[in-house]
Protein backbone atom coordinates (compact mmCIF):
# COMPACT_ATOMS: atom_id res chain seq x y z
CA UNK A 1 0.00 0.00 0.00
CA UNK A 2 1.39 3.29 -0.97
CA UNK A 3 -0.84 5.84 0.29
CA UNK A 4 -0.02 8.75 2.08
CA UNK A 5 0.22 8.34 6.30
CA UNK A 6 -2.17 10.83 8.03
CA UNK A 7 0.75 13.73 8.95
CA UNK A 8 1.00 14.49 4.77
CA UNK A 9 -2.27 14.42 4.48
CA UNK A 10 -3.20 17.05 7.01
CA UNK A 11 0.28 18.79 5.75
CA UNK A 12 -1.49 18.72 2.08
CA UNK A 13 -4.88 20.37 3.76
CA UNK A 14 -3.28 22.45 5.19
CA UNK A 15 -1.11 23.96 1.97
CA UNK A 16 -4.51 23.87 0.11
CA UNK A 17 -6.42 25.91 2.74
CA UNK A 18 -3.46 28.22 2.71
CA UNK A 19 -3.86 28.33 -1.26
CA UNK A 20 -7.45 29.17 -0.93
CA UNK A 21 -6.72 32.00 1.58
CA UNK A 22 -4.41 33.69 -0.60
CA UNK A 23 -6.71 32.98 -3.03
CA UNK A 24 -9.63 34.58 -1.10
CA UNK A 25 -7.57 37.67 -0.23
CA UNK A 26 -6.30 38.22 -4.21
CA UNK A 27 -9.98 38.04 -4.58
CA UNK A 28 -10.47 40.39 -2.04
CA UNK A 29 -8.39 43.14 -3.78
CA UNK A 30 -10.04 42.19 -7.17
CA UNK A 31 -12.42 44.86 -8.82
CA UNK A 32 -13.66 42.15 -10.54
CA UNK A 33 -15.28 40.49 -7.99
CA UNK A 34 -18.53 40.92 -6.53
CA UNK A 35 -18.57 43.30 -3.78
CA UNK A 36 -20.26 41.00 -1.70
CA UNK A 37 -17.62 38.25 -2.50
CA UNK A 38 -15.16 40.86 -1.83
CA UNK A 39 -16.20 41.93 1.64
CA UNK A 40 -16.59 38.12 2.66
CA UNK A 41 -13.00 36.80 1.24
CA UNK A 42 -11.64 39.86 3.21
CA UNK A 43 -13.18 38.33 6.31
CA UNK A 44 -12.60 34.97 5.72
CA UNK A 45 -8.82 35.65 4.27
CA UNK A 46 -8.15 37.82 8.13
CA UNK A 47 -9.44 35.06 9.72
CA UNK A 48 -7.53 32.45 8.13
CA UNK A 49 -4.32 34.29 8.34
CA UNK A 50 -4.98 35.93 11.42
CA UNK A 51 -2.94 34.93 14.64
CA UNK A 52 -5.59 35.23 16.73
CA UNK A 53 -8.66 32.63 16.60
CA UNK A 54 -12.08 32.24 18.18
CA UNK A 55 -11.05 29.59 20.29
CA UNK A 56 -7.18 29.48 20.84
CA UNK A 57 -5.22 26.70 19.36
CA UNK A 58 -3.88 25.44 22.53
CA UNK A 59 -6.91 24.21 23.39
CA UNK A 60 -6.88 20.57 22.43
CA UNK A 61 -9.25 19.52 19.63
CA UNK A 62 -11.50 22.80 20.17
CA UNK A 63 -8.72 24.98 19.39
CA UNK A 64 -8.58 23.42 15.87
CA UNK A 65 -12.28 23.15 15.01
CA UNK A 66 -12.87 26.50 14.63
CA UNK A 67 -9.64 26.11 11.62
CA UNK A 68 -11.22 23.52 10.35
CA UNK A 69 -14.84 24.25 10.18
CA UNK A 70 -14.84 28.25 9.76
CA UNK A 71 -12.52 29.20 6.95
CA UNK A 72 -13.27 25.73 4.89
CA UNK A 73 -17.31 27.15 5.29
CA UNK A 74 -15.64 30.47 3.99
CA UNK A 75 -13.68 29.68 1.31
CA UNK A 76 -16.61 28.05 0.16
CA UNK A 77 -18.95 30.48 0.07
CA UNK A 78 -16.49 32.68 -1.36
CA UNK A 79 -15.95 30.31 -3.78
CA UNK A 80 -19.70 30.28 -4.86
CA UNK A 81 -20.04 33.89 -5.39
CA UNK A 82 -17.30 33.96 -7.46
CA UNK A 83 -17.41 33.11 -11.19
CA UNK A 84 -16.16 30.45 -11.83
CA UNK A 85 -13.35 31.61 -14.87
CA UNK A 86 -12.14 34.26 -12.17
CA UNK A 87 -11.85 32.03 -9.25
CA UNK A 88 -9.63 29.54 -11.55
CA UNK A 89 -7.62 32.61 -12.52
CA UNK A 90 -7.04 34.42 -9.10
CA UNK A 91 -6.59 30.45 -7.61
CA UNK A 92 -3.78 29.67 -9.96
CA UNK A 93 -2.13 33.03 -9.28
CA UNK A 94 -2.27 31.98 -5.12
CA UNK A 95 -0.46 28.73 -6.52
CA UNK A 96 2.15 30.25 -8.39
CA UNK A 97 2.87 32.56 -5.17
CA UNK A 98 2.40 29.73 -2.58
CA UNK A 99 5.87 27.61 -5.05
CA UNK A 100 7.65 31.11 -4.75
CA UNK A 101 10.74 31.09 -1.92
CA UNK A 102 10.22 33.44 0.92
CA UNK A 103 12.13 36.28 1.77
CA UNK A 104 13.93 36.15 4.72
CA UNK A 105 15.08 39.66 4.54
CA UNK A 106 11.40 40.62 4.19
CA UNK A 107 10.24 38.64 6.96
CA UNK A 108 13.28 40.62 9.17
CA UNK A 109 11.91 44.13 7.50
CA UNK A 110 8.26 43.49 8.51
CA UNK A 111 9.50 42.32 12.14
CA UNK A 112 11.80 45.44 12.72
CA UNK A 113 8.71 47.45 11.64
CA UNK A 114 6.36 45.68 13.66
CA UNK A 115 8.98 45.98 16.88
CA UNK A 116 9.29 49.91 16.06
CA UNK A 117 5.92 50.52 16.15
CA UNK A 118 5.39 48.69 19.61
CA UNK A 119 8.52 51.30 20.56
CA UNK A 120 6.73 53.68 19.52
CA UNK A 121 3.23 52.77 21.41
CA UNK A 122 5.68 52.01 24.53
CA UNK A 123 7.35 55.11 24.66
CA UNK A 124 4.00 57.34 23.85
CA UNK A 125 2.12 55.43 26.70
CA UNK A 126 5.42 56.06 28.92
CA UNK A 127 5.66 59.75 28.36
CA UNK A 128 2.01 60.39 28.32
CA UNK A 129 1.06 62.99 30.66
CA UNK A 130 -1.74 60.90 32.02
CA UNK A 131 0.79 57.93 32.97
Amino acid sequence: MTGKSLSERIGDLGRRLAVEAHAAWLAARDPRVPILARILAIAVAAYALSPIDLIPDFIPVLGWLDDLIIVPLGLILVRRLIPAPLWTELHAAAEAASERPSSRAGMAFILLLWAGLLYVAYWSVRTSPWH
